[in-house]
C-alpha cells in the first residue's frame, strides 16, 4: 500500500497519541504529558484555527505526524507557519516518509498565503539539521530563547 500523508481526522485521535507519546517521551525523553492535554492539543489542531497537524500512515498505521502552528510575523507584517514537530518513527527515519511530510506543512503553508514556514531543532540533532539543509531550510540568524 502507498505511503500516505494526509490532515489528521478524528479517529485519528488514539494512533496519533500514540506517536506524540513516542516524540515526547521517548525521542526527546521529556516527561509525559496528560492524556486529557493531548487530547484537546489534537483536538485544538483538528480546528484548523490555530494550527494543524498531518499525518503519514503506511499499510493502515500512521508512521508520523507533522505539527504547524499559525503566527504572526512583525518583520514581515503578515502571518506565517511555524513547524513545530516533524517526527517519524524509527524504520522510516531517512526514508521519503520525512520528506512527504516536510512538503505537505510547505506546501500548506504556500497555498494558503502564509509569509514563510520556520522551525527549530536540537542543537545535537545533527540528522535533522542535515535533512533539513537538504530540503533547502537555511539557518537563521536568531538565538533561540524561552522561559518557564
Amino acid at each position: 500500500m502507498p505511503l500516505i500523508v494526509r490532515d489528521a481526522e478524528p479517529d485519528d485521535e488514539n494512533s496519533l497519541t500514540e506517536l506524540m507519546y513516542e516524540y515526547i517521551v521517548g525521542f526527546y525523553q521529556k516527561p509525559r504529558p496528560a492524556d486529557g492535554k493531548i487530547h484537546k492539543l489534537i483536538q485544538t489542531l483538528l480546528e484548523k484555527q490555530l494550527g494543524i497537524q498531518f499525518v503519514a500512515e503506511q499499510d493502515g498505521k500512521l508512521v508520523g505526524f507533522a505539527t504547524l502552528y499559525f503566527a504572526f510575523s512583525t518583520m514581515k507584517a503578515e502571518k506565517i507557519t511555524i513547524m513545530n514537530d516533524l517526527y517519524v518513527v524509527e524504520p522510516f527515519r531517512g526514508t521519503e516518509v520525512e520528506s512527504e511530510l516536510f512538503l505537505e506543512c510547505q506546501g500548506y503553508s504556500k497555498d494558503q498565503g502564509y509569509a514563510y514556514m520556520s522551525w527549530i531543532t536540537a542543537p545535537d540533532n545533527k540528522r535533522a539539521q542535515h535533512f533539513f539543509e537538504k530540503m533547502g531550510g537555511v539557518q537563521g540568524d536568531w538565538v533561540n530563547y524561552s522561559i518557564v
